[in-house]
């Protein structure tokens, strides 16, 4: 069962994932710091790339089941056009300002 976006605790999580799901890029890069940072399945990437590839083009998109330490780690249905939809975790380094400095993704 998924919890609805707008119940998210973290104001920046849940931002992002709202971004996310509307396909948003100028939303999605406003969240992130200047010199933000990701992970896939524990390999830096691309950040840049990575969200061109994995939720723009492909029309990616987060159904959250569940959250934890204080919002800023998910897991979550993950589906795009490329890969279809698996079962996700995110985790999220969120600064003082209110911005993702980093995230990490990767199969659940």
């Amino acid at each position: 069962m998924s919890i609805q976006t707008a119940r998210l605790s973290d104001p920046a999580v849940r931002a992002f994932v709202t971004a996310v799901n509307a396909h948003d890029e100028e939303a999605i890069r406003s969240l992130l710091t200047p010199d933000a940072t990701m992970a896939d399945d524990g390999s830096d990437r691309d950040l840049v790339q990575w969200i061109d590839r994995e939720i723009l083009s492909s029309h990616g998109h987060m159904d959250v089941t569940k959250e934890s330490a204080g919002g800023r780690a998910l897991v979550a249905d993950y589906r795009n056009d490329t890969w279809g939809e698996m079962r996700t975790k995110w985790s999220f380094t969120v600064e003082d300002d209110g911005r993702i400095s980093r995230f990490e993704t990767g199969q659940a």
